[in-house]
């Protein structure tokens, strides 16, 4: 059985209403507090007439030369390439300095009540809220081991009349720690679930895992641990070239570089990333299966969301890391929450939401 321990409460967004882009645009993922009736508000984009130089603080002083006549003004080139190279200086240590936090990941199902049934009666989770907006044809249920504001909770999302999605193979698994792997197993098992991986130690390791599956298809990852704050403990997806992936969410994200294990026996590497311990915090597993630059993502997963208390400034960051941002940072129409929201490297979504503003939605 999962076993929580009490976890100070930390700011913790939850997005719930972007609609998701590319090839899922038809299967909308939402913000939570979003009212339809006003969707025709105007609001700014502010895509930063800003210099970055100056969203970031930097001084006018920093494009100065000195030589030995004293101070002159650089040229227009080198002005132009120090005032970059400064912006990124700035910009990465103030990500570093954000108060950010992985908050929850968000996907789609085809029948919500059985994938509810089952995330409660097999793998201890709570229904934390549901809400069903027949306007727009859509109904959310969040999930979890404990409050919105204070925990990494699960997001699902049902569309009316859309009974069946395609995972695809970029998207892995989720991982749930618990004490006991076997009891856990044989709960799923005596609740109909399916198991497919059955309990033992992981390849290369020690750790006692087991692997089971939701009425959807997607894949639940338990492994054996303590009692930890954030039970829910991993979202992993599979990447094309991990080192490149693990400089991105280094920078963009302010993500740690946890630990790194290399496979060669099983011909791959994982990175885990996160912005604490892995037995206290949910992390991000990136997967490197040798030789596989490029995955299939279908139309199930959207995204993960994570806090930050400037969206303006998150969306130049991820730019200067050569990120996409594919929602300008600024308020969402009827609700004046902000979010940015970019893709990765290898095209993952993930969208940023003020810690402030989702506070106040929660209320």
């Amino acid at each position: 059985m999962v076993r929580i321990i009490s976890m100070t409460s930390s700011i913790r967004p939850s997005l719930s209403s972007l609609r998701s882009s590319s090839t899922a645009s038809r299967f909308p993922v939402r913000l939570s507090s979003f009212s339809p009736s006003r969707r025709g508000l105007s609001y700014s984009h502010l895509a930063s007439a800003v210099p970055q130089w100056q969203l970031f603080g930097l001084k006018a002083s920093k494009l100065l030369k000195v030589d030995g006549n004293g101070m002159r003004v650089a040229s227009a080139g080198n002005a132009a390439q120090a005032s970059t190279s400064a912006t990124q200086e700035n910009a990465f240590e103030w990500v570093k300095k954000d108060k950010r936090r992985m908050l929850h990941v968000v996907y789609r199902v085809g029948d919500l009540d059985k994938t509810i049934k089952f995330y409660t009666e097999c793998l201890g989770m709570k229904l934390l809220r549901k809400r069903d907006i027949p306007e727009e044809r859509y109904t959310n249920a969040f999930l979890g081991y404990g409050p919105e504001d204070s925990h990494f909770v699960i997001e699902l999302t049902y569309n009316y009349g859309v009974d069946k999605y395609d995972i695809g193979t970029g998207f892995g698994h989720f991982g749930i720690a618990v004490d006991d792997v076997v009891k856990t197993v044989e709960l799923v098992k005596a609740k109909g679930g399916k198991v497919t991986r059955e309990p033992g130690p992981v390849k290369g390791g020690s750790t006692v895992i087991a692997f089971v599956e939701d009425p959807e298809g997607y894949k639940f990852e338990l492994l054996e641990r303590g009692p930890t704050p954030e039970p829910l403990c991993q979202v992993m997806l599979r990447v094309g070239d991990l080192d490149r992936s693990i400089n991105f969410y280094e920078k963009a994200f302010g993500m740690e570089l946890l630990r790194k294990r290399d496979n060669p026996e099983y011909k791959y590497t994982i990175a885990m990333m996160g912005y604490g311990p892995e037995d206290k915090n949910a992390v991000l597993e990136l997967t490197y299966n040798y030789g596989v630059t490029d995955y299939d993502k279908g139309n199930a997963y959207a995204q993960i969301a994570v806090g930050t208390d400037d969206v303006y400034k998150t969306a130049e960051a991820i730019k200067l890391s050569g990120g996409k941002i594919i929602r300008e940072p600024g308020p969402l129409p009827g609700i004046n929450t902000k979010i940015t929201a970019c893709l990765d490297p290898d095209g993952w979504k993930s969208v940023f939401v003020d810690n402030v503003d989702f506070l106040k939605e929660l209320e």
